[in-house]
């Protein structure tokens, strides 16, 4: 233990080596001066013979002390036991320099007859304190590692609960997605040739490689997600010909910005599935982009009928966004018109946000 570097760091919270030797140094020079102030009162020889039994008392201490503690932090190694190994360590350094003064002097005073081997009680009481608050720093740096760490875990662990519930929604949304387009295709089946079937299951297999290529990204640009939404619009086209029709109003400036998958298209589902396409009432659908937000709106047009929903789609995207962003979607329903707004992230806003939840 007092030479591998890498349990002295394990046990302790820091590689003590400098430290203890800096430490014993100073308490065997302060130890010297409460019993005799040897260098002021004798030659420098007798001295430093004291100095040297003074060092030797020290060094005893320090060693027996810091097994104590290397003891303690094993048995009792939780930020709650603070308490207990302070009280436990107070009490072994009373016992240590008790014990080791009684037997030093002892031997001591077997070895040379003219020793005198009692020790003032004002003299071990400074010595008690000083030692006390010395080794206190030990405790005060495991105290500090360990409540650092233990933040550190609780972030890792919250930070592991989020990426598994992004991913649970992520896998969510794709279901959702397979789900309403074939659909679709028993539409087109029921209604169309087989080679309108056929071309239909080509364009599903175009939009299900973009989802592939996407992998498992947090975010993707809008210049990408525009393409996968335009696709998905050409696949309901099929189905609804010019009876759907979208106004992209997205200028060239936004198109670096970045989304969550798959947000836009869910959003153009959601108004597909809730509203009449007819010919007598076409679904004219708004996609623009303004101050950070990417805005997705259509006039109400409610069928007389609802179909089952999955109730994934604004659900899925308001909470990727909060848990990717910290950011919230905004919807409006008024005077007819239905309206939400995501917002538009740059790759900071994802880092921030992380960065935030280890304050």
């Amino acid at each position: 233990m007092l030479f591998n570097k890498e349990k002295r760091i394990k046990y302790l919270g820091f590689n003590d080596f400098w430290f203890a030797t800096i430490g014993i140094l100073f308490l065997s020079f302060i130890t010297d001066f409460l019993f005799n102030n040897s260098f002021v009162r004798f030659p420098f020889i007798e001295a430093a013979i004291n100095w040297g039994v003074s060092l030797f008392f020290t060094i005893c201490d320090w060693l027996i002390i810091r097994s104590v503690i290397i003891l303690l932090r094993k048995k009792y190694p939780n930020l709650s036991d603070v308490g207990k190994r302070l009280v436990l360590l107070f009490l072994t350094i009373v016992s240590t320099v008790l014990i080791v003064d009684f037997i030093g002097n002892r031997a001591l005073s077997f070895i040379f007859e003219d020793f005198n081997g009692k020790t003032s009680s004002k003299v071990l009481v400074p010595v008690i304190i000083i030692s006390t608050m010395t080794m206190a720093i030990y405790e005060a740096i495991y105290y500090y590692v360990r409540f650092k760490k233990s933040i550190i875990e609780k972030e890792q662990a919250k930070q592991a609960m989020v990426q598994a519930e992004l991913d649970t929604l992520r896998n969510q949304a794709q279901p959702h997605f397979l789900f309403n387009t074939l659909n679709t295709l028993r539409d087109i089946i029921d209604q169309n040739s087989k080679e309108d079937a056929k071309e239909f299951v080509d364009k599903i297999a175009n939009v299900y490689r973009f989802i592939l290529e996407s992998g498992n990204a947090n975010l993707t640009s809008l210049q990408e997600e525009l393409k996968f939404a335009k696709s998905y619009i050409h696949i309901q086209s099929e189905r609804f010909g010019e009876n759907l029709k979208v106004n992209w109003n997205v200028p060239n400036t936004a198109l670096k910005s970045m989304v969550v998958p798959m947000s836009l298209q869910l959003l153009l589902e959601n108004a597909i599935k809730h509203n009449v396409i007819s010919k007598a009432r076409p679904l004219l659908i708004s996609v623009s982009a303004n101050n950070d937000h990417l805005v997705v709106s259509n006039k109400i047009q409610p069928k007389s009928t609802k179909l089952p929903s999955t109730k994934v789609g604004l659900k899925n995207i308001e909470k990727r966004y909060h848990l990717i962003s910290g950011k919230s979607i905004e919807i409006k329903n008024d005077e007819g018109q239905f309206q939400i707004s995501i917002p538009l992230l740059q790759i900071a806003d994802q880092k921030k946000y992380n960065e935030g939840t280890h304050n």
